[in-house]
């Protein structure tokens, strides 16, 4: 590896990336970031970790601890400065700009990474400081050890071994799939954004509730229309405007602009980039010794092998299916009432389900909206549930900023009053905001560096008018226990290298504590707090929450085979060989059919939660091969909700266990070892199983 560093300019001490920020806990001055500052900094961020890596592989002095491990670790803070800015603005509030500087920077990261990477001096370095190791000349402290190890295991998996011709094929694709990973987030924005339904006639939204109305009015305004009313869609399959929507043909309409998305022809149409991303996957998997690229990633996971993966799906899609298609006999008689001899379609499903919930327990999403408040949800739910389990208190910090003028600061702190960290809020969909809900971290809490975390949730819920009230889903309202608890994984982080910090875990772990964080948005006490009519201050009524608990296995049917179809076209697409990838975009809806219907998860009036073309955690995110997570997370996650059931629930012994034992560690050791220190024993199935009403034999 050869340093650039005289290549590359020293970068201006002016520019915001060119120190670490003095703001508290060391928030990105977001004041002061201009769009210009970004190449420069990644330029000389390159470059300076180019040459520290440099320094460290090419030392003479026998490897140990210091030397090699804790300087890696001190190694790329500059690029990494940069980097989670960057990548938190192009993902929440990007610009054409920004658009073109990622496609440009997406390749030569993808370089700079294997140039680390595939350095022979650094597997040799690694490779002799474990036999130092072995035979006792040094010994390291567990988190050390644990490093060593999943390095050794990064650099092999990164292709170090490959003769010379391998790496230079290696290293053109890793350029190419990050260059069209970023190409399909953009193009999936683009066609997401474009293909917004506007309404010109409000009686097309009967049943819509008001505010929803208004959101949508709202943003047609936002968009530049003089009249009419926008409705903007959220990134998976099932629109939630269609659970409301009484007008069949209006909901159809919606339907199918979702499900097409990125399959319509035309300049934002995903199929092609798709198609060359899983052929260039499977030929770097083989290359890199796996049989595809799902054998690749499975590797890396607690899941360990495919077979494994294959195993949980297929066991739970049968029974899944079954109880879909149950569903599916119920509406269907539902629908009948309305239109005799209709057939149930997809853009029937949410609609007729909240019927036939008010008719079976006298209750559906309108009536639930005016008591689900945002703020009173986040101050008396969310935050109320942390302070309960673990001590937390939340400050608000005007005098802080966000990349956004719609981004809300947190400072928390401790039981104790001690500050941990930074809490970032943004919750509102704009145009130049990927789909869907996520976490991120701006700064990871290390020992070693001496930083506290500063993290971030990002929603997408429609934005009512200005003083009006934002009234949330119920969904929305799950949505926001969940991100908030990967939040609590990264602000509890306790270890020492950063690159252990809160949630660097195994992807098919990482999901694990923040669905373990939804169960307080069910929890009674909580839920009293924050279920409150906004304008009356009354809250919802004991006998709905007692139904809402009850009916918490409704619908799951669908939940789960949507899910699940989604998971199963993800590994599909992924087990297959290159020469087995299509190379017509037309056959994309041929390929997701057949798989669905080998899976035994074709199920008509239920899509996968996202088809092929807008699957964008596979195809433009890092969960390729990986949307199997959250079930496999699941189990962990129900299994964990009855160990806090059988001890007591909501209390602070729990909380303060739970940190200690598992959220506070991140990746500083094998994962599965911290909820075996929980529960004292593996995971059982079974819960996830009755959560989910599949009774499925083994």
């Amino acid at each position: 590896m050869t340093s650039t560093t005289s290549t590359v300019p020293p970068l201006d001490p002016a520019n915001p990336f060119a120190a670490p920020s003095d703001l508290p806990y060391g928030l990105p001055d977001f004041a002061a970031i201009r769009d210009e500052h970004y190449l420069p900094a990644f330029e000389a961020g390159m470059a300076e970790e180019r040459a520290e890596v440099e320094a460290i592989v090419a030392n003479p002095e026998p490897p140990t601890e210091e030397n090699l491990l804790l300087e890696l670790e001190r190694s790329g803070a500059l690029l990494d400065r940069v980097a989670t800015v960057f990548f938190s603005r192009t993902s929440a509030d990007t610009t054409d700009a920004l658009d073109a500087l990622e496609e440009e920077l997406a390749p030569r990261l993808a370089e700079h990474h294997d140039a680390i990477y595939l350095d022979r001096r650094l597997h040799d370095r690694l490779e002799a400081l474990q036999a130092r190791v072995e035979a006792g000349e040094v010994t390291l402290p567990d988190d050390a050890a644990w490093l060593l190890h999943t390095l050794r295991r990064d650099v092999r998996r990164a292709g170090v071994a490959l003769d010379d011709d391998a790496k230079t094929r290696l290293r053109e694709l890793n350029a190419r799939i990050t260059s069209l990973e970023t190409a399909f987030g953009r193009e999936l924005l683009a066609d997401t954004n474009a293909s917004a339904v506007l309404v010109e006639d409000e009686s097309d939204l009967e049943g819509l509730p008001e505010d929803a109305v208004a959101a949508a009015r709202q943003a047609a305004q936002d968009r530049g229309h003089v009249t009419g009313w926008l409705v903007e869609l959220m990134l998976y399959s099932q629109q939630p405007v269609l659970a409301s929507l009484r007008r069949r043909d209006v909901r159809r309409r919606i339907h199918e602009a979702s499900v097409g998305r990125g399959a319509r022809g035309g300049e934002h149409d995903t199929r092609a980039i798709l198609l060359e991303l899983a052929r260039l996957r499977a030929e770097r998997a083989r290359l890199l010794g796996f049989d595809h690229h799902a054998a690749y990633v499975a590797d890396d996971a607690t899941a360990g092998t495919t077979a494994a993966v294959d195993a949980m799906l297929h066991r739970l899609a049968p029974a899944a299916a079954a109880n879909a298609r149950r569903e599916a006999a119920d509406l269907e008689r539902a629908l009948q009432v309305d239109e005799p001899g209709a057939t149930l379609e997809p853009w029937d499903w949410s609609f007729y389900a909240e019927r036939v919930r008010q008719e079976r327990y006298a209750l559906d999403d309108a009536l639930l909206r005016p008591y689900l408040e945002l703020d009173r949800v986040l101050h008396d739910g969310v935050f109320h549930a942390a302070t309960e389990l673990y001590g937390l208190t939340f400050t608000r910090r005007k005098d802080l900023a966000g990349y956004h003028h719609e981004v809300q600061v947190y400072e928390v702190h401790d039981a104790d009053g001690t500050g941990i960290g930074l809490f970032l809020a943004d919750w509102y969909t704009r145009a130049s905001k990927r789909g869907g809900a996520w976490m991120n971290n701006l700064v990871d809490q290390s020992g070693l560096l001496g930083d506290l975390p500063v993290v971030m949730n990002n929603l997408n819920i429609p934005k009512p008018p200005a003083d009006e009230p934002t009234l949330l889903s119920w969904d929305e309202v799950i949505t926001m226990f969940h991100e908030f608890g990967h939040a609590l994984h990264g602000l509890f982080s306790a270890v020492r290298l950063p690159s252990q910090s809160g949630t660097e875990v195994p992807r098919d772990f990482v999901e694990y504590p923040s669905q373990v964080n939804e169960m307080w948005a069910w929890e009674p006490s909580v839920l009293r707090r924050y279920a409150v009519h906004h304008e009356t201050g009354e809250p919802m009524p004991a006998e709905w929450v007692e139904t809402m608990i009850a009916s918490r296995q409704f619908n799951e049917g669908f939940s789960t085979t949507e899910y699940l179809g989604a998971a199963l076209l993800d590994q599909a697409w992924h087990q297959l060989q290159a020469d087995e990838v299509p190379t017509d975009v037309e056959d994309v809806t041929g390929f997701e059919a057949r798989a669905l219907e080998a899976a035994g998860i074709a199920v008509h009036a239920v899509p996968p939660r996202y088809r092929t073309t807008y699957f964008n955690h596979v195809f433009g995110g890092g969960y390729a091969a990986a949307y199997y997570s959250y079930i496999w997370s699941e189990v962990l996650d129900a299994d964990t909700v009855e160990w806090f059931a059988e001890n007591g629930g909501l209390r602070r012994e729990n909380g303060d266990r739970f940190r200690q034992a598992l959220l506070s560690r991140g990746g500083s050791l094998d994962v599965m070892d911290t909820f075996r220190e929980l529960r004292g024993r593996d995971p059982r199935i079974e819960p996830l199983l009755a959560r989910r009403g599949l009774d499925v034999p083994s």
